[in-house]
């Protein structure tokens, strides 16, 4: 049976822990050599060690702008090429907005956001040169209805779906198909920046009644890096969120 990502390179920013490794570990089972570009830069060796070959491991502050080129600069030499590009660095702290510094509020933009823009920044013009390329962006439902003490966590992923769909039109003539990704609450480490009460709230109000686990994401990113499967897909959000966005 033929891998969906054979004889491609992804980089999975924010692939140490969580959906990023997740969908590290899906795109490796199907073929895919994986650059693993994390700020715990331990993590991703880690990570590696488990998936055994075809991996190299990156450490990067995604808000750093020279931290990310030499980054991206290192996976271009190491693997002479990137096909798909996913952005999933992210942090998660419960703050309310009365409560809310400036610090913690660019704090969460620089790294949920910014980052998504200086690493695609740097991947774009090697899709565009070559004219294919995949970039997924993982945003959140909260960016599409909100959530209490997460102000700063909804505006920086609602500029993640600003920014896919910008990108979508921009990058599209050059064969490089641009889409977000929106999960629901997800089982993941990030949950831990969350009150347990924010936490049971949440579950109660999803139709599905869970949480959702890191590789029920994964499939729909191998979906969206994959040709045919993803070939239609432009500027588009996909939401695995156990129904809280309908």
């Amino acid at each position: 049976m033929t891998q969906k990502l054979q004889g491609k390179v992804a980089l999975v920013v924010g692939g140490a822990s969580g959906i990023g490794r997740a969908i590290a570990e899906c795109f490796h089972a199907e073929g895919a050599t994986v650059a693993l570009a994390d700020f715990n830069l331990e993590a991703c060796r880690q990570v590696a060690d488990h998936l055994g070959a075809r991996v190299t491991t990156h450490g990067v502050d995604v808000s750093d702008e020279e931290a990310v080129k030499v980054m991206v600069g290192d996976v271009v030499k190491s693997h002479r090429t990137i096909d798909v590009l996913v952005n999933c660095a992210g942090i998660l702290d419960e703050t309310p907005l009365l409560e809310m510094s400036t610090e913690t509020f660019d704090r969460m933009i620089g790294i949920n956001l910014r980052g998504v823009f200086l690493v695609s920044r740097q991947v774009a013009p090697h899709m565009a040169e070559r004219r294919r390329g995949r970039i997924i962006n993982i945003s959140s439902q909260l960016a599409l209805k909100g959530g209490v003490g997460l102000a700063h966590y909804c505006s920086a992923k609602a500029g993640v779906l600003g920014l896919t769909k910008a990108m979508a039109h921009e990058l599209a003539p050059f064969g490089v198909l641009t889409n977000a990704i929106a999960p629901g609450p997800i089982l993941t480490p990030m949950l831990e920046g969350l009150s347990p009460q924010w936490i049971a709230d949440k579950e109660a109000e999803l139709p599905l009644g869970r949480f959702g686990k890191a590789e029920e994401v994964a499939p729909t990113a191998l979906m969206l890096a994959a040709s045919p499967d993803g070939d239609l897909y432009v500027g588009q959000t996909l939401g695995p969120n156990s129904g809280d966005v309908m």
